[in-house]
């Protein structure tokens, strides 16, 4: 099951149409000394996270016209995409596992790190925040780009591509967050292993934007409300070695080739 389209989309165009509508953001970014104003640290140059879905309507418009971007929208919502509803334990508590695994191997070797100050009753508000930002990116990443490479390349292959381009845009508004050297580059490396599990869950669940959209929303969640204090204690090279291990779980046990082929399904035995 494909996204509509996408047969004619070109990531190549949408990479360079995103890294072009992103430049004046960087620049407001480097220019504006205030962050945005939220518990957690983001630069003004974080608002850049619209681009990837401009860039990616304004591609379909032209390939499919006012209907491919209502159909892409649409997506967004694609909720009965997911047949087995398994899938919402990855897709919600993941990350949150993960982070916690972080906080507990912080504590643990004496590391400096407060108790978590986060209240249950935000956790909604602060969770569909994440989800419209996630709109925001997904809509281009996993919604444009990320079918057209699969139809060329395996989907590890394509997750990678894909996390790569991905760091690379986020490097600037890391650096702009004034973070040292080594948690830019954590940062970014955690950034290029976590596509890869926003791919596994995609292609896992019928292909739903939603699902991809709702894991994005959690792993931010994550880091930057449940883990102390609004993720000014995360540590990103932490963060990239429990990524990756589960990374590496998943394309040991889903396979390389689509992610999504796992070995021990029941029709295998």
């Amino acid at each position: 099951m494909t996204s509509p389209g996408s047969a004619k989309r070109s990531p190549l165009k949408f990479f360079i149409l995103l890294f072009a509508l992103s430049v004046p953001f960087w620049l407001a970014g480097g220019m504006a000394e205030q962050e945005l104003p939220l518990p957690f640290s983001l630069p003004a140059g974080a608002l850049v996270l619209v681009c990837p879905m401009v860039a990616a309507l304004i591609l379909i418009y032209g390939e499919e016209g006012s209907n491919g971007i209502k159909q892409q929208l649409s997506r967004c919502f694609d909720y009965g995409r997911i047949k087995s509803r398994i899938w919402y334990l990855p897709i919600l508590l993941l990350m949150p596992l993960l982070m916690a695994l972080e906080y507990a191997a912080m504590k643990l070797t004496g590391m400096p790190v407060p108790d978590p100050q986060f209240t249950f009753i935000a956790l909604p508000a602060f969770f569909i925040l994440f989800f419209v930002g996630g709109v925001g990116e997904e809509i281009g990443w996993t919604g444009y780009a990320t079918d057209p490479l699969q139809a060329r390349r395996t989907a590890l292959e394509a997750s990678v591509i894909l996390g790569i381009v991905w760091a690379i845009w986020h490097a600037i508004p890391y650096i702009q967050g004034h973070n040292a050297p080594l948690w830019v580059l954590g940062q970014c490396g955690a950034t290029v292993v976590l596509r890869v599990l926003i791919l596994w869950i995609y292609n896992n669940t019928g292909k739903s934007l939603f699902a991809a959209i709702a894991f994005h929303a959690s792993a931010n969640l994550s880091e930057l409300v449940l883990f102390p204090i609004y993720g000014s204690h995360y540590d990103p090279v932490i963060a990239f070695f429990l990524l990756a291990v589960t990374a590496v779980a998943v394309v040991i046990l889903w396979g390389p080739k689509t992610l999504a082929d796992y070995r021990y399904a029941r029709s295998k035995a």
